[in-house]
């Protein structure tokens, strides 16, 4: 059955498409900047300018790389795997559920878990232990989502972060319980075996309070570019269950170092969230102020919070600096997970690939986003309007947040106030608690923690909302929905080119 398609496809300088043909006809079209392609098996690569195109056929990866900014047209007998937020598309349901990283990394755990404890109880035929592992490998990733809501709803309540990870404990330890309690009376560990490290319910709570503390190292290594963050997780899980099942064999020195491990990482974990929420409330009513967000875009609720911290912390000065690109999307779209499917009112609009992980929630806080460019000038030109610019410095560091995110930014801040506190600006909703973990591993800033409680959505912003935004915002953003090319506001002259809001200073 032929399937033809026709779409766009945009590129920034230097990104990455890739699509691995599997014998349908493809055409590429460049409209706009310049791209480079080369494809499996054909020893001529290929520069393409506006008005050029090229055809491919046959089977293997085709790999395109933007020279310059360039937008193509991609048409052929069968589109290319992708799909939107809200769209299938690509392999079968099926398949991609076993593409997927956390599918494979939770049979990955399964499979562990029934050799551990397999061959150190001698249960290889023991049904229970075998449906456990079954159960193990499937239920993993839906379980790990699922603690994750639990720890989001409850940040977004308290804006601290121990109430949030006590939930993730409750839920884990639950799970705990049901899976050494079917141990136990399955007949995999013998009662004395149990026992032997204080019960059920002991076994369940140490184990459960090392995965917690080994999963909050292995995801903080991650963000410092220190292992990928999956792998980290796994190989952190893989130990803990390795030391669990030894520890179930009866050896004194095995039980010392099941204790150790637990009581270690789960005082590591719980020990930092408190302090954390300590520095929050005991902080210092001196210094300077940090935000970090992506200010997609900057609207009323962020002016807010930057006239409370000015009052409240008596900080001399705030630093705000926006995400360039979030490395959630930067790391996506180098694995070829996600694509900029196209440019919209000023925005590059994401779209998932068929390699996307059917598990993994690339998108949430939307697909849609504002260059940094146009979110650094809209949040210079919202502060000027509200009377803060003598307060609040705009930072711009792409290239450090490139190579070190806010961790770079926040090196930057300390070199400049060196004996100074520092106070960390967060909300309480996703982004900003991934924001306070930036803070809380750096161990020296005072959280400010702000509970999102408004209805001010930047969602409704994009969508055209009134009201939510300053008044300068809210007029630019109406430019760039209406397609303006070249605008005039307030006296000022602004320009919208290669999708980025510049302002023309005369």
């Amino acid at each position: 059955m032929d399937s033809s398609f026709d779409r766009g496809l945009s590129l920034e300088r230097g990104a990455l498409w890739k699509y691995r043909a599997n014998g349908e006809r493809l055409s590429l079209s460049c409209n706009e900047g310049s791209v480079w392609l080369t494809r499996e098996g054909d020893s001529v690569d290929h520069i393409l300018s506006p008005g050029q195109s090229l055809q491919v056929e046959g089977h293997g990866q085709v790999v395109v790389q933007a020279l310059q900014p360039a937008r193509l047209s991609l048409a052929g007998s069968e589109a290319p795997a992708t799909k939107g937020p809200g769209g299938g598309g690509g392999s079968s349901g099926v398949g991609r559920y076993f593409q997927s990283r956390s599918t494979q990394y939770g049979l990955a755990i399964g499979l562990l878990l029934y050799l551990a404890y397999a061959g150190g109880h001698g249960a290889w035929g023991n049904p229970t232990l075998m449906l456990m592992a079954v159960f193990i490998g499937f239920f993993l990733p839906h379980y790990s989502k699922l603690s994750n809501k639990i720890e989001e709803k409850l940040q977004f309540r308290t804006a601290m972060v121990t109430p949030g990870r006590l939930g993730r404990l409750a839920a884990q330890l639950l799970f705990n319980l049901g899976i050494f309690s079917g141990m136990l009376y399955g007949g995999v560990i013998a009662p004395e075996k149990i026992a032997f490290l204080g019960g059920v319910f002991w076994i369940s709570l140490l184990t459960t309070a090392a995965s917690q503390g080994i999963q909050y190292i292995a995801l903080g290594l991650a963000s410092r570019d220190i292992g990928e963050k999956n792998r980290n997780v796994i190989v952190g899980l893989s130990m803990n269950v390795v030391v669990t099942a030894i520890a179930t064999l009866g050896f004194p020195w095995a039980r010392t170092l099941f204790y150790a491990v637990g009581l270690f990482f789960g005082g590591l974990v719980f020990g930092l969230g408190l302090l954390s929420d300590l520095r929050a409330r005991l902080a210092p009513r001196k210094g300077v102020a940090v935000f970090f967000g992506t200010f997609n875009p900057f609207h009323n609720t962020h002016l807010e919070i930057i006239r409370r911290v000015l009052a409240e912390r008596k900080v001399s000065r705030v630093y705000l600096h926006t995400t360039v690109v979030p490395k959630l999307h930067a790391e996506a779209l180098r694995k070829g997970e996600i694509v900029i499917a196209r440019r919209e009112a000023g925005m590059r609009v994401y779209s998932k690939t068929s390699k996307a992980d059917v598990h993994m929630n690339y998108f949430p806080t939307g697909n849609c986003f504002y260059e940094f460019e146009t979110r650094r000038e809209l949040i210079e030109l919202a502060l000027a309007e509200a009377g803060l610019g003598d307060k609040v410095q705009v930072l711009s560091f792409p290239e450090e947040y490139e190579r070190r995110g806010f961790y770079g930014v926040l090196d930057k801040v300390r070199k400049l106030h060196p004996n100074e506190p520092i106070h960390g600006i967060h909300g309480s909703d996703l982004g900003g608690m991934w924001v306070r973990n930036i803070y809380d591993e750096c161990g020296w800033i005072y959280p400010y923690p702000v509970q999102r409680i408004d209805r001010v959505s930047a969602t409704a912003i994009r969508k055209g909302a009134r009201g939510m935004a300053p008044g300068i915002v809210e007029q630019i953003l109406e430019h760039l929905r209406q397609g303006a090319r070249e605008f005039q506001l307030q006296g000022m002259t602004y320009r919208v080119e290669e999708g980025v809001l510049v302002h023309v200073r005369q």
